[in-house]
């Protein structure tokens, strides 16, 4: 780290003491975040370590649904975005209006909605999933018809594994999963015969069906550790990489594109991580009629779970 860098993680160090912050950082987050972070993981992982610390203040370095689900679960506590403007593709693709009205068309249907969704369309659902918990959260449901919301490829893999429903899929995607073709699987296995292929579920079916694992990112990291596996083909966004390599020095992780870049997991940086905490903006919030509806959803998914 530069001596530019050093001082300015001295000052957020300082900043965070001083407000009794806790800082969390998105397994796909730049670098020099994810090492300045009291805790890496996926969103809800996140959301959940920091409702059991007394931090005052918590900066969630990811994107906006990720703030909201923080807020969601820890009301008490002021929750900061380092930049206002990080969204996440996926989760625009459905608003509250229109899954009410989908609802109207489909009312023998169990909303099973994606975390990675805003609080105004995890208040209507009946109930929330994680990418690592999708299958069983289904499998668990009584209803035989799905309507599940916002990842089509998700609901696909689920689909593959809980045949037994009915489904309906919005039409909705992560651009860097959907943007990752089978042929950039192949080639790299060409390449690399003896590594082991880890894809997350947000993939197309195509790009799942040569994968050793699918797995969610915080599983992609659990598997990475594991003793028998040494060369890992990484099918996800490429933020992973550096908190892979990082527990595992020895091991080699070859990632599926340097074009899987979501750009908005990238905006944040550790001068907005600074500001953010010297000024206490911005901050996130959620309305109480939503936060409690929405926290009925994910906590149904928890019983389940």
């Amino acid at each position: 780290m530069e001596n530019g860098q050093t001082e300015l993680a001295q000052r957020i160090l300082k900043s965070k003491k001083e407000r009794n912050a806790v800082i969390l950082a998105h397994n796909y987050q730049p670098a020099d975040v994810q090492d300045l972070a009291d805790f890496v993981g996926d969103s809800l992982e996140l959301s959940q370590k920091a409702a059991s610390t007394d931090a005052d203040v918590i900066v969630f370095c990811g994107v906006h649904f990720m703030a909201e689900t923080a807020y969601i679960l820890s009301p008490d506590k002021k929750v900061l975005l380092p930049e206002a403007s990080a969204g996440c593709p996926m989760a625009d693709m459905v608003t509250a209006e229109k899954l009410l009205a989908k609802k109207k068309e489909l009312p023998d249907a169990a909303v099973v909605t994606y975390i990675n969704s805003t609080a105004a369309v995890k208040a209507e659902s009946d109930i929330c999933c994680t990418s690592a918990n999708a299958p069983k959260v289904v499998a668990g449901l009584p209803d035989r018809e799905i309507l599940f919301v916002p990842d089509m490829y998700l609901g696909q893999y689920v689909a593959s594994k809980v045949s037994e429903k009915k489904y309906t899929f919005w039409p909705g995607f992560c651009p860097v999963h959907e943007g990752i073709k089978a042929d950039s699987v192949l080639k790299l296995k060409n390449e690399y015969p003896l590594a082991k292929v880890v894809v997350h579920p947000e993939c197309r079916p195509e790009v799942i069906a040569l994968a050793d694992e699918v797995l969610s990112t915080s599983g992609m990291c659990r598997y990475a550790d594991r003793p028998d596996v040494t060369q890992v083909i990484v099918v996800t966004e490429i933020g992973i990489i550096h908190r892979m390599q990082k527990e595992n020095p020895q091991k080699q992780f070859i990632p599926v594109s340097k074009n899987a870049i979501c750009h908005t997991m990238k905006s944040i940086t550790l001068e907005k991580v600074l500001h953010s905490l010297e000024t206490l903006t911005p901050e996130v919030t959620v309305p109480e009629e939503i936060r409690l509806k929405a926290i009925g959803a994910v906590n149904r998914m928890l019983d389940i779970v």
